[in-house]
Protein backbone atom coordinates (compact mmCIF):
# COMPACT_ATOMS: atom_id res chain seq x y z
CA UNK A 1 0.00 0.00 0.00
CA UNK A 2 1.34 3.22 -0.94
CA UNK A 3 2.51 5.67 1.98
CA UNK A 4 1.33 9.16 1.71
CA UNK A 5 0.87 12.26 4.16
CA UNK A 6 0.23 15.76 3.78
CA UNK A 7 2.33 18.90 4.63
CA UNK A 8 0.18 20.09 7.42
CA UNK A 9 0.71 22.90 10.63
CA UNK A 10 2.38 20.21 11.98
CA UNK A 11 5.18 19.11 9.52
CA UNK A 12 5.95 23.28 8.57
CA UNK A 13 6.16 23.74 12.57
CA UNK A 14 8.93 21.57 12.61
CA UNK A 15 10.54 22.62 9.42
CA UNK A 16 11.02 26.21 10.55
CA UNK A 17 12.02 25.31 13.50
CA UNK A 18 15.03 23.45 11.69
CA UNK A 19 15.02 26.27 9.28
CA UNK A 20 15.68 29.36 12.80
CA UNK A 21 18.82 26.95 13.90
CA UNK A 22 20.15 26.48 10.72
CA UNK A 23 20.00 30.20 9.69
CA UNK A 24 22.14 30.77 13.11
CA UNK A 25 24.67 28.44 11.93
CA UNK A 26 24.95 29.73 8.58
CA UNK A 27 25.82 33.15 9.64
CA UNK A 28 27.72 31.40 12.57
CA UNK A 29 30.02 29.16 10.49
CA UNK A 30 31.62 31.96 8.34
CA UNK A 31 31.87 34.72 11.10
CA UNK A 32 34.18 32.78 12.43
CA UNK A 33 37.13 35.59 11.03
CA UNK A 34 35.05 38.69 11.97
CA UNK A 35 34.86 37.34 15.49
CA UNK A 36 38.50 36.98 16.12
CA UNK A 37 39.15 40.23 14.37
CA UNK A 38 36.52 41.84 16.78
CA UNK A 39 37.79 40.18 19.82
CA UNK A 40 41.54 39.91 18.92
CA UNK A 41 42.05 36.71 19.52
CA UNK A 42 44.74 33.65 18.02
CA UNK A 43 42.99 31.05 15.56
CA UNK A 44 43.13 28.18 18.27
CA UNK A 45 40.92 30.73 20.76
CA UNK A 46 38.32 31.41 17.93
CA UNK A 47 38.07 28.01 16.97
CA UNK A 48 37.32 27.21 20.46
CA UNK A 49 33.74 28.20 19.93
CA UNK A 50 32.95 25.40 16.97
CA UNK A 51 34.70 22.84 19.80
CA UNK A 52 32.84 24.07 22.08
CA UNK A 53 29.29 23.71 20.31
CA UNK A 54 30.30 20.23 19.73
CA UNK A 55 30.45 19.74 23.45
CA UNK A 56 27.27 21.15 23.83
CA UNK A 57 25.77 18.93 21.69
CA UNK A 58 27.19 15.60 23.68
CA UNK A 59 26.02 17.17 26.83
CA UNK A 60 22.75 17.67 24.86
CA UNK A 61 23.22 14.11 24.81
CA UNK A 62 23.12 13.07 27.72
CA UNK A 63 19.96 15.30 28.56
CA UNK A 64 17.53 14.27 25.68
CA UNK A 65 16.28 11.51 27.05
CA UNK A 66 15.66 12.90 30.74
CA UNK A 67 14.10 15.83 28.95
CA UNK A 68 11.97 13.77 26.56
CA UNK A 69 10.78 11.66 29.30
CA UNK A 70 9.97 14.63 31.98
CA UNK A 71 8.25 16.69 29.25
CA UNK A 72 7.27 15.44 25.83
CA UNK A 73 9.02 15.69 22.49
CA UNK A 74 7.03 18.85 22.34
CA UNK A 75 7.69 20.57 25.05
CA UNK A 76 11.36 19.39 24.57
CA UNK A 77 11.45 21.18 21.24
CA UNK A 78 9.93 24.54 22.91
CA UNK A 79 12.36 24.31 25.39
CA UNK A 80 15.35 23.57 23.27
CA UNK A 81 14.51 26.80 20.94
CA UNK A 82 14.36 28.62 24.33
CA UNK A 83 17.37 27.94 25.62
CA UNK A 84 19.13 28.86 21.61
CA UNK A 85 17.52 32.01 21.45
CA UNK A 86 18.65 33.08 25.15
CA UNK A 87 22.03 31.92 23.94
CA UNK A 88 21.89 33.67 20.40
CA UNK A 89 20.84 37.05 22.49
CA UNK A 90 23.76 36.20 24.62
CA UNK A 91 26.38 35.93 21.63
CA UNK A 92 25.21 38.93 20.09
CA UNK A 93 25.61 41.77 22.84
CA UNK A 94 28.23 39.56 24.69
CA UNK A 95 32.23 41.31 23.48
CA UNK A 96 34.75 39.36 25.24
CA UNK A 97 35.39 35.81 24.18
CA UNK A 98 34.62 34.68 27.49
CA UNK A 99 31.18 35.16 27.89
CA UNK A 100 30.63 34.46 23.86
CA UNK A 101 32.58 30.92 24.41
CA UNK A 102 29.58 30.54 27.34
CA UNK A 103 26.65 32.17 25.05
CA UNK A 104 27.61 29.58 21.75
CA UNK A 105 27.40 26.44 24.35
CA UNK A 106 24.29 27.71 25.61
CA UNK A 107 23.05 28.09 21.87
CA UNK A 108 24.41 24.56 20.67
CA UNK A 109 22.52 23.11 23.82
CA UNK A 110 19.31 24.47 22.63
CA UNK A 111 19.81 23.55 18.95
CA UNK A 112 20.78 19.92 19.66
CA UNK A 113 17.67 19.37 21.90
CA UNK A 114 15.77 21.14 19.37
CA UNK A 115 16.97 18.13 16.65
CA UNK A 116 17.01 15.51 18.85
CA UNK A 117 13.12 16.58 19.66
CA UNK A 118 12.28 16.99 15.98
CA UNK A 119 14.10 13.60 15.23
CA UNK A 120 11.97 11.86 17.19
CA UNK A 121 8.66 13.59 16.88
CA UNK A 122 9.36 12.52 13.16
CA UNK A 123 9.90 8.87 13.83
CA UNK A 124 6.74 8.67 16.32
CA UNK A 125 4.54 10.95 13.90
CA UNK A 126 5.43 9.53 10.92
CA UNK A 127 6.81 5.90 10.93
CA UNK A 128 8.01 4.62 8.10
CA UNK A 129 8.16 7.66 5.95
CA UNK A 130 9.88 9.26 8.94
CA UNK A 131 13.21 9.29 6.67
CA UNK A 132 11.65 11.40 3.82
CA UNK A 133 10.25 13.77 6.43
CA UNK A 134 13.29 14.81 7.85
CA UNK A 135 15.11 15.61 5.08
CA UNK A 136 12.39 17.64 3.86
CA UNK A 137 12.30 19.89 7.27
CA UNK A 138 16.61 19.62 6.70
CA UNK A 139 16.09 21.01 3.41
CA UNK A 140 14.05 24.11 4.85
CA UNK A 141 17.11 23.85 7.29
CA UNK A 142 19.31 24.09 4.33
CA UNK A 143 17.87 26.99 2.91
CA UNK A 144 17.50 28.97 6.55
CA UNK A 145 21.57 28.39 6.70
CA UNK A 146 22.17 29.99 2.98
CA UNK A 147 20.23 32.50 3.69
CA UNK A 148 22.16 33.13 7.49
CA UNK A 149 25.30 32.83 5.55
CA UNK A 150 24.28 35.67 3.03
CA UNK A 151 22.71 38.09 5.44
CA UNK A 152 25.78 38.08 7.87
CA UNK A 153 27.87 38.44 4.72
CA UNK A 154 25.74 41.17 3.23
CA UNK A 155 25.69 43.45 6.98
CA UNK A 156 29.74 42.78 7.21
CA UNK A 157 30.22 44.61 3.88
CA UNK A 158 27.93 47.05 4.79
CA UNK A 159 27.90 47.82 8.20
CA UNK A 160 31.25 45.85 9.55
CA UNK A 161 30.87 46.57 12.91
CA UNK A 162 27.14 45.42 13.28
CA UNK A 163 27.23 41.84 11.88
CA UNK A 164 26.17 40.02 14.92
CA UNK A 165 22.94 41.86 15.13
CA UNK A 166 21.55 40.45 11.43
CA UNK A 167 22.00 36.80 13.05
CA UNK A 168 18.69 38.56 15.85
CA UNK A 169 16.56 37.90 12.61
CA UNK A 170 16.02 34.63 13.96
CA UNK A 171 14.12 35.51 17.35
CA UNK A 172 10.83 37.08 15.83
CA UNK A 173 10.52 34.09 13.44
CA UNK A 174 11.28 31.82 16.46
CA UNK A 175 8.57 33.85 18.42
CA UNK A 176 6.23 33.68 16.00
CA UNK A 177 6.48 29.70 15.46
CA UNK A 178 5.89 29.50 19.07
CA UNK A 179 2.95 31.81 19.38
CA UNK A 180 0.91 30.52 15.72
CA UNK A 181 2.48 26.97 15.23
CA UNK A 182 2.68 25.51 18.40
CA UNK A 183 -0.34 23.06 19.71
CA UNK A 184 -2.16 24.69 22.29
CA UNK A 185 -5.02 21.81 22.67
CA UNK A 186 -2.08 18.74 22.86
CA UNK A 187 -2.83 16.01 25.63
CA UNK A 188 -0.96 17.01 28.88
CA UNK A 189 2.06 15.24 28.82
CA UNK A 190 2.42 11.78 31.19
CA UNK A 191 6.19 10.80 32.22
CA UNK A 192 6.19 7.06 31.97
CA UNK A 193 6.62 5.88 35.23
CA UNK A 194 9.52 3.27 34.18
CA UNK A 195 11.29 6.35 34.24
CA UNK A 196 13.46 7.68 30.91
CA UNK A 197 15.00 5.27 28.19
CA UNK A 198 18.42 3.68 29.52
CA UNK A 199 19.59 0.04 29.41
CA UNK A 200 22.68 -1.60 27.25
CA UNK A 201 22.71 -1.34 23.39
CA UNK A 202 23.28 -4.08 20.89
CA UNK A 203 27.38 -4.37 19.36
CA UNK A 204 25.80 -3.74 15.96
CA UNK A 205 24.00 -0.33 17.33
CA UNK A 206 27.37 0.97 18.53
CA UNK A 207 29.32 -0.52 15.18
CA UNK A 208 26.53 1.63 13.39
CA UNK A 209 27.34 4.56 15.47
CA UNK A 210 30.74 4.72 15.00
CA UNK A 211 29.93 4.76 11.44
CA UNK A 212 27.68 7.68 12.01
CA UNK A 213 30.35 9.70 13.28
CA UNK A 214 32.51 9.23 10.29
CA UNK A 215 29.78 10.26 8.03
CA UNK A 216 29.24 13.45 10.35
CA UNK A 217 32.75 13.90 10.30
CA UNK A 218 33.71 13.81 6.63
CA UNK A 219 30.55 16.22 6.57
CA UNK A 220 31.82 19.03 8.88
CA UNK A 221 35.68 18.03 7.49
CA UNK A 222 34.54 19.21 3.64
CA UNK A 223 32.29 22.59 4.60
CA UNK A 224 35.24 23.78 6.82
CA UNK A 225 37.89 23.10 4.91
CA UNK A 226 36.61 22.71 1.30
CA UNK A 227 37.43 25.92 0.73
CA UNK A 228 41.54 26.33 1.45
CA UNK A 229 41.56 23.35 -1.10
CA UNK A 230 39.72 25.00 -3.32
CA UNK A 231 42.08 27.73 -2.76
CA UNK A 232 44.68 26.00 -2.60
CA UNK A 233 44.36 23.85 -6.15
CA UNK A 234 42.60 26.63 -8.26
CA UNK A 235 44.86 29.80 -6.96
CA UNK A 236 41.43 31.47 -6.74
CA UNK A 237 40.99 34.14 -3.87
CA UNK A 238 39.47 34.16 -0.79
CA UNK A 239 36.14 35.48 -1.81
CA UNK A 240 35.45 33.35 -4.94
CA UNK A 241 36.73 30.04 -3.09
CA UNK A 242 33.66 30.53 -0.54
CA UNK A 243 31.65 29.57 -3.47
CA UNK A 244 32.46 25.88 -2.23
CA UNK A 245 29.86 26.32 0.63
CA UNK A 246 27.18 27.71 -1.79
CA UNK A 247 27.84 24.74 -3.98
CA UNK A 248 27.63 22.58 -1.32
CA UNK A 249 25.14 24.19 0.37
CA UNK A 250 22.51 24.30 -2.73
CA UNK A 251 23.26 20.40 -3.39
CA UNK A 252 22.56 19.24 0.12
CA UNK A 253 19.00 21.37 -0.53
CA UNK A 254 18.40 20.03 -3.43
CA UNK A 255 18.86 16.63 -2.26
CA UNK A 256 16.80 17.00 0.49
CA UNK A 257 13.93 17.75 -1.15
CA UNK A 258 14.27 15.32 -3.90
CA UNK A 259 16.21 12.84 -2.54
CA UNK A 260 13.58 10.95 -0.93
CA UNK A 261 11.40 10.54 -4.20
CA UNK A 262 14.45 9.68 -6.33
CA UNK A 263 15.50 7.04 -4.87
CA UNK A 264 11.81 6.03 -3.22
CA UNK A 265 12.33 2.26 -4.82
CA UNK A 266 15.33 1.65 -2.60
CA UNK A 267 15.36 0.32 1.15
CA UNK A 268 16.99 3.00 3.47
CA UNK A 269 20.33 0.82 3.65
CA UNK A 270 20.41 0.62 -0.01
CA UNK A 271 19.74 4.67 0.09
CA UNK A 272 22.68 4.98 2.31
CA UNK A 273 25.09 2.94 -0.04
CA UNK A 274 23.51 5.30 -2.78
CA UNK A 275 24.32 8.24 -1.29
CA UNK A 276 27.73 7.57 0.34
CA UNK A 277 28.89 6.16 -3.00
CA UNK A 278 28.22 9.52 -4.48
CA UNK A 279 29.66 11.42 -2.36
CA UNK A 280 32.51 9.29 -2.42
CA UNK A 281 32.94 9.83 -6.12
CA UNK A 282 32.16 13.32 -5.82
CA UNK A 283 34.94 13.96 -3.64
CA UNK A 284 37.49 11.57 -5.55
CA UNK A 285 37.08 14.25 -8.25
CA UNK A 286 36.85 17.27 -6.22
CA UNK A 287 40.47 16.02 -4.65
CA UNK A 288 42.39 15.14 -8.11
CA UNK A 289 40.93 18.43 -9.94
CA UNK A 290 42.60 21.85 -10.34
CA UNK A 291 40.46 23.10 -12.26
CA UNK A 292 37.69 25.48 -10.99
CA UNK A 293 34.77 24.93 -12.59
CA UNK A 294 35.47 21.00 -12.42
CA UNK A 295 35.75 21.34 -8.57
CA UNK A 296 32.53 23.48 -7.80
CA UNK A 297 30.39 20.70 -10.22
CA UNK A 298 31.90 18.37 -8.13
CA UNK A 299 31.54 19.71 -4.60
CA UNK A 300 27.78 20.45 -6.33
CA UNK A 301 27.38 16.18 -5.95
CA UNK A 302 28.99 15.79 -2.59
CA UNK A 303 26.37 17.83 -1.47
CA UNK A 304 23.58 15.60 -2.47
CA UNK A 305 25.65 12.91 -1.60
CA UNK A 306 25.69 15.01 1.90
CA UNK A 307 21.94 15.52 1.76
CA UNK A 308 20.06 12.66 3.17
CA UNK A 309 22.70 11.13 5.44
CA UNK A 310 21.68 12.42 8.59
CA UNK A 311 17.79 11.44 7.96
CA UNK A 312 18.70 8.35 6.84
CA UNK A 313 21.44 7.58 9.53
CA UNK A 314 19.66 8.32 12.47
CA UNK A 315 16.36 6.59 11.75
CA UNK A 316 19.06 3.98 10.78
CA UNK A 317 20.13 3.93 14.90
CA UNK A 318 16.47 4.51 16.00
CA UNK A 319 16.07 0.84 14.37
CA UNK A 320 18.99 -0.66 15.73
CA UNK A 321 17.93 0.58 19.46
CA UNK A 322 15.36 -2.00 20.66
CA UNK A 323 12.00 0.57 20.87
CA UNK A 324 14.45 3.16 22.56
CA UNK A 325 14.10 5.85 20.28
CA UNK A 326 15.16 8.66 23.29
CA UNK A 327 17.71 6.74 24.28
CA UNK A 328 19.28 6.29 20.51
CA UNK A 329 18.67 10.02 19.44
CA UNK A 330 20.63 11.12 22.52
CA UNK A 331 23.26 8.90 21.72
CA UNK A 332 23.30 10.06 18.10
CA UNK A 333 23.77 14.06 19.55
CA UNK A 334 26.67 12.85 21.37
CA UNK A 335 27.83 11.23 18.02
CA UNK A 336 27.42 13.96 16.45
CA UNK A 337 29.26 16.48 18.66
CA UNK A 338 32.36 14.39 19.01
CA UNK A 339 32.27 14.28 14.92
CA UNK A 340 31.54 18.25 14.86
CA UNK A 341 34.14 19.02 17.57
CA UNK A 342 37.29 16.83 16.58
CA UNK A 343 37.02 16.35 12.38
CA UNK A 344 37.59 20.09 11.73
CA UNK A 345 40.32 20.31 14.12
CA UNK A 346 42.16 17.21 13.27
CA UNK A 347 41.73 17.80 9.51
CA UNK A 348 43.21 21.19 10.73
CA UNK A 349 45.64 20.25 12.39
CA UNK A 350 46.75 17.42 10.15
CA UNK A 351 46.93 20.33 7.12
CA UNK A 352 49.29 22.19 8.99
CA UNK A 353 52.04 19.13 9.33
CA UNK A 354 51.06 17.88 5.73
CA UNK A 355 49.43 20.49 3.64
CA UNK A 356 45.26 20.72 3.35
CA UNK A 357 45.50 18.43 0.46
CA UNK A 358 47.46 15.38 2.14
CA UNK A 359 45.51 15.83 4.88
CA UNK A 360 42.08 15.71 3.18
CA UNK A 361 42.68 11.65 2.64
CA UNK A 362 41.18 11.29 5.92
CA UNK A 363 37.66 12.14 4.48
CA UNK A 364 37.66 9.16 1.95
CA UNK A 365 39.04 7.09 4.61
CA UNK A 366 35.92 8.06 7.25
CA UNK A 367 33.75 7.65 3.95
CA UNK A 368 34.51 4.24 3.25
CA UNK A 369 34.54 3.26 6.71
CA UNK A 370 31.11 4.36 6.99
CA UNK A 371 30.19 2.66 3.85
CA UNK A 372 31.71 -1.28 4.61
CA UNK A 373 29.59 -0.57 8.39
CA UNK A 374 26.34 0.27 6.45
CA UNK A 375 27.32 -3.05 4.00
CA UNK A 376 28.07 -5.64 6.86
CA UNK A 377 25.20 -4.37 9.61
CA UNK A 378 21.76 -4.16 7.93
CA UNK A 379 18.83 -2.49 9.35
CA UNK A 380 16.50 -4.30 7.63
CA UNK A 381 14.02 -1.20 7.65
CA UNK A 382 11.06 -2.24 4.91
CA UNK A 383 10.92 -0.54 1.98
CA UNK A 384 8.14 1.47 0.77
CA UNK A 385 6.88 3.57 -2.07
CA UNK A 386 5.30 7.45 -1.81
CA UNK A 387 2.38 7.68 -4.34
CA UNK A 388 2.41 10.77 -6.31
CA UNK A 389 -0.02 13.70 -5.33
CA UNK A 390 0.37 16.91 -5.11
CA UNK A 391 0.17 16.91 -1.31
CA UNK A 392 2.28 14.74 -0.67
CA UNK A 393 6.16 15.24 0.47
Amino acid sequence: MPLTFKRDRFFWTLAIQTGIVNFFLGGFGPSQPLLRADQGTSLAVAGLHGTVMGIASIFAGFVSPHLAHRFGRDRMSWIGLGIFSLGLVGFVFSPPVQLTLIAIFITGFGISTVINAIVGMVSLHFGKAATVVIAKTNAIGSAGFMLGTLLVGSVAGSFRSHWRLALLLALPVAIGIFLFGREKNSNEHMPPASGHQKGKLSPAFWISWVGFICCISSEFATTFWSAALLRDRTQSNAAVATLALVAIGTGMAFGRWYGGSLLKRLIPDHQLLAVIGLQFIAFSIFWFSHNFLISLVALLFVGLGLSTQFALLAIRLIGLSDGRPELAIGRTSIAAGIAIGLSPFILGLLGDHVGISRAYIMVPVLIAFAFIVIAVIPSHAPQETLSSGENEL
